[in-house]
């Protein structure tokens, strides 16, 4: 499925692979591939059920060797810390997973699991943020329930701006309480 006219890239339209998702779906499996080092090439294949149990705040982001996405991935960091232990923070992006490794330990990002799709793009088809034109991931944020029910979603118009930070984190909070 195509979806074109949903976003742009510096004002450009671009087309988003996959459905569109909405509050109250329940969230679709994927199969990323886990950040790895030179040293350490596993590169495990993780899934949705990685995560079971747990509230999810998933970001997502073109490329973390972005300014936006730089920004986006250490603002989660950030925050994640004052998170309870029931909350898992991943962001996800096409980036491959010794890009990621490499990012993560030279930015000081702890917090929050950093995943790739760039091998099965099964995220971006799933949850309906693949672009088309450039096989990367739109710019997106999603919060996820315990029982893999989508509380929140935020598709952002266009992908090179930052995303909505205080109003998803007003839904994740509203969410922890509510659990």
């Amino acid at each position: 499925m195509e979806r074109a006219q949903v976003v742009t890239l510096k004002g450009k339209p671009i087309t988003l692979i996959g459905p569109e998702l909405t509050v109250g779906d329940f969230a679709p499996d994927f199969q990323v591939v886990a950040q790895a080092s030179l040293v350490d090439e596993e590169m495990k294949i993780m899934s949705l059920n990685d995560f079971a149990g747990k509230i999810k705040v998933i970001s997502v982001t073109p490329s973390l060797d972005t300014p936006v996405c730089d920004l986006q991935i250490h603002n989660f960091n950030e925050e994640a810390s004052t998170f309870p232990d029931d909350v898992a923070v991943i962001n996800i992006s096409m980036d491959l997973p010794f890009a990621i490794h490499r990012f993560c330990a030279t930015s000081g990002i702890d917090k929050v699991i950093a995943l790739s799709d760039y091998r099965f793009a099964s995220f971006g088809t799933n949850w309906g943020v693949l672009i088309k034109e450039l096989r990367l991931l739109t710019r997106a944020l999603f919060i996820v329930d315990k029982e893999n029910v989508i509380q929140y979603i935020e598709i952002v118009p266009d992908t090179t701006q930052a995303p909505d930070y205080e109003r998803a984190l007003n839904a994740l909070k509203q969410l922890i309480h509510n659990e």
